[in-house]
């Protein structure tokens, strides 16, 4: 064994300590799936294995079980971890959730943006059989106005408050216009204020948020409308929390590199990220006592 990959095995396992600690003070529970046999490693263990990879920027599983300990290596096969993993798609989203909420308990402002996920070349989308195994899981063509780009797979809609922290998602197909999600936001919030940007204007929508549920939808105006005037500064200046959000995702979590061949796994490949992303924020805030965002840092 060479000392390079002794260093990698040993620093897997202190964040993999150090990650396990901290779920456990998020839920008691250890097993969330219901099985005839006991398995070796835990349900909570196998999430924390999965959120230390993440975190540790191991993109595929082939180089996962070559960098885990020993005893994480005897507890578990290749291909039960990657069905196990997908199964525990909604306890992983509980994680996520009650990380979420630590945070955003008394938050009234959020941010509300999309980014697209491309699955394959468009030269190839026609023959590609990835994510197709239902009509409505698949993948489509569509446009990013930001990136000027035509792109084949899916869009990530996503919802996070001023300082960073993701309170909710969505993947939709790549066609589905972002100002759809804001259906999804007016079942999730309710008195509180969201920044968005120009994809998100809607006299429509707006209206119907505050009515029903009291949400004000800060969007900037186009400037060929009526009356326009220029969003404030500050509301700007916040805006922009997300995209390095996203940016982040890109540099360090990798979310736009697909290994997935099912939406199964494609869903719990991005919830995952996201997971990891969250739980490195919770870490530095209530563990170290340092900036949430500052995301390549040890942790142990």
């Amino acid at each position: 064994m060479t000392i390079n990959r002794l260093n990698t095995m040993n620093n897997f396992r202190a964040n993999y300590d150090k990650i396990l600690e901290v779920l456990a003070t998020i839920t008691e529970k250890e097993q969330f799936l219901r099985q005839n046999r006991k398995p070796k490693l835990k349900d909570i263990e196998l999430i924390a294995m999965n959120l230390t990879a993440e975190y540790m920027g191991i993109d595929s599983e082939c180089q996962l079980f070559r960098d885990i300990p020993e005893y994480l290596f005897a507890k578990i096969e290749r291909s039960v971890y990657n069905k196990r993993k997908r199964k525990l798609f909604f306890a992983i989203e509980f994680i996520r959730t009650q990380l979420s909420n630590k945070f955003t308990e008394f938050e009234n402002y959020y941010v509300v943006d999309s980014m697209p996920l491309e699955i394959v070349k468009l030269s190839r989308s026609g023959r590609s059989k990835v994510c197709k195994e239902y009509f409505y899981s698949a993948p489509n063509r569509g446009y990013c106005a930001s990136q000027n780009m035509h792109y084949y797979g899916y869009k990530i809609h996503a919802v996070c408050s001023i300082d960073g922290v993701f309170k909710s998602f969505d993947i939709s197909k790549a066609s589905v216009h972002d100002i759809h999600y804001l259906k999804d936001i007016k079942n999730q919030f309710n008195n509180c204020v969201i920044l968005g940007d120009k994809g998100y204007l809607s006299a429509h929508y707006q209206l119907d948020l505050f009515e029903s549920k009291q949400i004000k939808l800060e969007v900037p105006m186009r400037k060929n409308q009526q009356n326009y005037k220029k969003q404030t500064y500050i509301f700007r200046k916040k805006r922009k929390r997300i995209e390095t959000l996203f940016s982040q995702l890109c540099d360090q979590f990798k979310i736009r590199n697909n290994y997935a061949k099912t939406f199964e796994g494609f869903k719990t490949r991005i919830l995952s990220k996201l997971t990891a992303l969250t739980i490195i924020q919770y870490i530095n805030k209530f563990v170290f006592n340092r900036n949430i965002n500052n995301l390549k840092v040890n942790i142990v």
